[in-house]
């Protein structure tokens, strides 16, 4: 399993520490533990940003490149692009990954 810790916007509210499988996306294993803050209201197809988070700079050089749709749809995130933004879909979890943390936007519309 990988631990992944999801901060709130609001920092004085608590993180959130989650379970997921190898493979799965960071998305998918925050809607299958019914996390509130990522919506994806596209299901993880690419063509909404409801499921923006900005990774933790000690983790970004661990994740994979951000391809060119990705990049193109940070664009309409609600909240502003940070260094950071990435969109949890496109994040597959790897063993590399234990302990990923990310910082949920303050809305995702």
């Amino acid at each position: 399993m990988i631990t992944i810790h999801l901060q709130p916007h609001d920092p004085t509210q608590a993180v959130y520490t989650l379970q997921a499988q190898p493979g799965q996306s960071l998305m998918q294993a925050a809607v299958d533990a019914n996390l509130p803050g990522i919506q994806a209201d596209c299901g993880g197809l690419l063509t909404c940003a409801t499921c923006h988070v900005v990774v933790h700079s000690d983790w970004q050089d661990k994740l994979p490149p951000m391809g060119s749709d990705e990049h193109g749809m940070l664009a309409f995130t609600a909240q502003t692009r940070e260094t950071g933004s990435r969109l949890s879909c496109q994040l597959e979890l790897t063993p590399e990954l234990d302990g990923l943390q990310v910082t949920l936007p303050a809305s995702q519309y």
